[in-house]
């Protein structure tokens, strides 16, 4: 018998004195379950909200959980109100807090928060004495001008990108330019709320979404339109004037003659009256004789309220 054989015929012997015995062999270990793969995982429905936010409650020391349980301030808190970034910034990260949030529509808003009043009032204390040195106004002023920089910067380039989508016909080359210069300032200030300040899409998508918002409210009768309030009803009226404004640039873009009554070009000529100032009138000279003009005599000639008519001649 070879080496091979004998060394099977022992491994053999081995594994039934084991199965007579009841152990377990290795070759009959059970074979470890499949892992779950990451796409197996279970995805949350929703984003969790903190533990720490919550709600105004029906009273003035109360505030509403997410479960709509009603909760008691703590003793000795006191409600920081927005305003103040610096302040409400080191509070929390100082100290165990409450935030208070307010959803009105789509928008949520801040009401605050509680926290220990020692630990406001210490803060406050901190933040006069920083802001009353001179190297901080010193860092405010600058910190001004590289946002004020910043800003016309970015009108700039938000106002050249709303002209590189309008792209009109050479000979609409003045409405371009006067269409450009009217959007861009109305929705790239600060604070404005307008998609040209979202940072969520690139500015190219911003320009031309500012463009369709700006026709819909200067073009159409959206502002006076009565929407029903069913769901997706005002974004089905918001998808047709877009088509509607659409069409319209287009025509410009082509170079096509426009209509006596083109809503575009009397958007604008209404932007031009009312951003050119008036002139102002020349003053009137006096008559011959040396009497002055009746300045409140009335549009038919007759003389205004407590004026004497001119005698007849």
């Amino acid at each position: 018998m070879t080496r091979k054989a004998v060394s099977t015929s022992a491994k053999a012997t081995a594994n039934a004195k084991a199965t007579a015995n009841g152990k377990a062999t290795p070759s009959a270990k059970a074979t470890p379950s499949a892992k779950p793969t990451p796409s197996a995982k279970a995805t949350p429905s929703a984003k969790a909200t903190p533990s720490n936010v919550y709600q105004p409650g029906p009273s003035e020391r109360t505030v509403r959980g997410a479960s709509g349980k009603i909760v008691d301030v703590p003793a000795g808190w006191v409600l920081l109100l927005p305003g103040d970034p610096m302040w409400t910034r080191r509070v929390k990260a100082r100290a165990e807090h409450w935030l208070v949030q307010e959803k009105v529509g789509r928008k949520l808003f801040s009401k605050g928060l509680w926290a220990p009043s020692e630990v406001i009032s210490a803060v406050k204390r901190e933040i006069d004495e920083e802001r009353s040195k001179v190297s901080y106004a010193v860092k405010l002023e600058k910190a001004a001008e590289r946002r004020a920089e910043q800003q016309s910067d970015y009108v700039l380039e938000f106002e050249a990108e709303v002209a590189r989508f309008l792209k009109f016909a050479p000979s609409y080359a003045g409405l371009e330019k006067q269409m450009a210069t009217a959007i861009a300032a109305h929705a790239t200030p600060v604070g404005s709320g307008t998609v040209a300040r979202t940072q969520r899409i690139p500015v190219e998508q911003r320009a031309e979404s500012a463009v369709i918002a700006w026709m819909r409210h200067q073009t159409t009768a959206y502002d006076g339109m009565k929407i029903p309030r069913q769901r997706g009803a005002r974004r089905e009226v918001r998808r047709e004037l877009a088509a509607k404004s659409r069409f319209l640039l287009d025509r410009y873009r082509a170079g096509k003659p426009l209509m006596e009554d083109c809503p575009l070009r009397k958007a604008l000529e209404k932007l031009t009256r009312e951003t050119v100032p008036l002139e102002t009138p020349p003053r009137e000279k006096p008559l011959p004789s040396g009497r002055p003009h009746l300045m409140s005599e009335a549009p038919s000639g007759k003389a205004g309220v407590g004026m004497t008519e001119r005698r007849r001649g």
